[in-house]
């Protein structure tokens, strides 16, 4: 799988931008500040329906206009497929696919699998752990997009929940008789329960199937300075591991009538996979706390890499950004890096400094300005 082009019409600084990509790498070279990012992170929209650096849409649409558009025409197997998104900030995106509207804008993940590494990423390992959740869903997606649905239908379910708790909270908190109706909290427990258990299952058996991945790319990143693990930390006490999903939901509905009086105290869902931990070690202590800046740059990269080698062990072959890394690395790890990578279908990197990338990842190169993308021969 390739992107063959990419256009942006008022897409973050640019008014409309268009450049053609090769399979293979391809290096974008521009001072900082210019944009190289923004083309990059339009791809990983496109993959995701997310931005890597941003919460909401509104920054991704140029200041002064109301919508913006990503195009981008992807080659997987020989055959080419345009995918096009209009962002509308306060309002759902529109999607196309091969110039037909596509009825919901997630019918275009898959159409694009993309692993994008950027500085962003040492959250992954120094940050809250809402950010490693975020990451085994965006990869979980990836490798199966069925689970943009479950993803959707649970977060829906948690706010819907959250918000009767919260009235119930308030409620009693300023002397209502009855503290606020919970007739139908029931009901949001079984839905909780029922999409809870598949979203748990999947991450489950994303982290079985990950781990070994992890603990060879860190081993590799790194030269063999530590042993990199990861293990997933459910928020219900599980009697034994399972991915059994009617196990699972049993466990989530007996664990919410355990915290019922507790979350009506604190007027918020206090089980379920919101809540559960990515944990990372390096040896025996914990990544976050442990881990050097070297050390979580690394561990960072690695959860990177190995997403992108499940990726390909899964029979995807898919895109592989690495935005501004090279600067972050000394020589050895630049080198290393370099070998990782150099068999991807199609390679992105994005530096300020065309001599930070090793010659093996040199490729087609491009040069970026202010608002402009120029191939250099």
């Amino acid at each position: 799988m390739y992107v063959r082009r990419l256009e942006l019409v008022d897409f973050r600084s640019y008014e409309r931008v268009g450049v053609d990509l090769e399979p293979g790498p391809n290096v974008l070279i521009g001072a900082n500040g210019v944009g190289k990012t923004n083309l990059v992170e339009a791809l990983g929209y496109v993959a995701t329906l997310d931005s890597h650096r941003v919460a909401t849409d509104a920054p991704l649409v140029r200041m002064g206009a109301t919508s913006a558009v990503i195009r981008c025409a992807v080659v997987h197997e020989g055959r080419e497929l345009l995918v096009e998104l209009e962002i509308v900030p306060g309002k759902a995106n529109r999607a196309r696919l091969g110039r037909s509207p596509a009825r919901r804008a997630r019918d275009v993940l898959g159409a694009l699998r993309l692993v994008l590494f950027a500085p962003e990423d040492l959250e992954l390992v120094r940050g809250d752990p809402a950010e490693r959740r975020r990451y085994l869903d965006d990869l979980l997606v990836l490798r199966q997009p069925r689970y943009a649905g479950v993803r959707a239908d649970y977060e829906r379910v948690v706010k819907q929940r959250n918000a009767l708790l919260r009235t119930a909270y308030l409620a009693r908190k300023t002397g209502g008789s009855r503290g606020g109706d919970l007739s139908t909290l029931a009901v949001w427990d079984t839905h909780l329960a029922r999409h809870g258990a598949e979203l748990l299952a999947g991450r489950l058996e994303l982290v079985a199937a990950l781990a070994p991945h992890v603990t060879k790319a860190y081993d590799a990143v790194a030269a063999g300075r530590g042993a990199a693990g990861i293990a997933y930390r459910p928020s219900l006490d599980l009697a034994e591991p399972t991915t059994d999903r009617a196990v699972l939901a049993e466990a989530l509905t007996a664990a919410l009538a355990e915290a019922r009086s507790n979350e009506i105290d604190r007027g918020t869902t206090l089980v379920g996979p919101h809540r559960d931990e990515l944990s990372l070690t390096l040896g025996p202590l914990p990544a976050k706390g442990y881990a050097s800046h070297g050390e979580s740059w690394s561990y960072a990269l690695a959860l990177r890499l190995a997403g992108y080698d499940l990726l390909r062990a899964d029979g995807i072959e898919p895109v592989l950004v690495l935005d501004d890394v090279f600067a972050e690395l000394d020589a050895g790890r630049r080198e290393r890096l370099a070998e990782l990578v150099g068999g991807a279908g199609q390679l992105l990197v994005t530096c300020a400094v065309d001599d930070d990338v090793p010659t093996a990842l040199r490729g087609t190169r491009y040069a970026v300005g202010e608002g402009t993308v120029r191939r250099v021969d």
